[in-house]
């Protein structure tokens, strides 16, 4: 019954798969808060130059693609902050420059292929070596150290900048660890989402658990509970069904998103009849009467 535990490439597929589904959407519910929920997806297009370069090196494509796609989460933050008028243009140029990048440095190194490119776009379950579970364990510990043990100020930041500055918080240092902490989750999930396909297990667990989740610890908690289980979910199935690890687990992610906000509607029902209100409905958002830190339930 449990005969995909036995190939060790499933074991591996498995362990990264947890990580995956923990980190995404750790990381990702300060992104929706940011209004930067395409993020994700821009980070990833730069990434795939890291992927080349490690290729292209022989190096392993892990470490390489964490360091390219950190140095361009820096540069997008640096565009967010400069960036007032043609910012979207220099960020559209350096996405789609990281994915052109990517392939050609791929298709010039002796080991590219067009299978290593598909498996980094999509996810691929064999392809998942032990050296990029070391990788991607260690990686995995920096973005839960990040996004639990700062999650007071994050979540002031994500929600004001402007309070948050006032309170003393860093907020340039801290938007720019948001950033750096995306990029290294994007090439924590390349191997089993795929690069094209991680910002949604980022943003869709997140955006399901807001459906019934009362307050931003409950919507973490929930979001984190959502990923793992798709993740997992879609690493047996992709095993048993022969289909592409990252598509299905985004299409579980969407399902789970379409089924809690069927059950979201009833509870909203019963909660207006009982004299609430969806206003009374706390998901991310701080109401104007109220301060982020007035709001933060963590």
């Amino acid at each position: 019954m449990l005969e995909f535990l036995n190939p060790p490439f499933m074991q591996r597929a498995l362990i990264a798969a947890v990580l995956v589904g923990i980190t995404a959407p750790a990381i990702g519910i300060y992104l929706v808060q940011r209004r930067q929920a395409l993020m994700g997806d821009g980070i990833g297009h730069v990434a795939m130059t890291g992927v080349g370069l490690g290729f292209l090196l022989s190096t392993n494509p892990v470490w390489m693609a964490t360091l390219v796609a950190v140095a361009g989460s820096v540069v997008m933050e640096l565009i967010r902050w400069y960036g007032r008028t043609r910012g979207d243009i220099a960020l559209a140029m350096l996405f789609y420059g990281g994915m052109a990048g990517g392939v050609m440095l791929i298709n010039l190194s002796d080991t590219g292929s067009n299978a290593n490119l598909t498996s980094f776009l999509f996810g691929s379950l064999s392809t998942v070596s032990e050296e990029d579970v070391t990788a991607i364990v260690v990686l995995a510990a920096f973005v839960v150290l990040v996004t639990v043990g700062l999650r007071r100020q994050l979540f002031a930041v994500s929600q004001d900048e402007e309070f948050a500055r006032v309170t003393g918080l860093p907020v340039r240092a801290l938007n720019l660890l948001v950033a750096v902490t995306a990029a290294i989750t994007v090439t924590v999930a390349m191997r089993v989402v795929g690069l094209l396909l991680v910002s949604a297990l980022m943003v869709v667990p997140v955006a399901a658990a807001q459906q019934i989740a009362k307050s931003f610890k409950v919507t973490f908690v929930l979001a984190v509970v959502i990923g793992t289980a798709v993740a997992l979910a879609g690493t047996v199935t992709s095993y048993y069904q022969d289909v592409p690890p990252g598509a299905t687990i985004v299409l579980l992610a969407i399902a789970a998103f379409i089924v809690l906000t069927a059950l979201a509607t009833p509870l909203a029902r019963r909660r207006a009849k009982g004299g609430g209100s969806d206003a009374d409905r706390c998901t991310l958002e701080v109401p104007a009467a109220r301060t982020p830190k007035d709001d933060v339930q963590v």
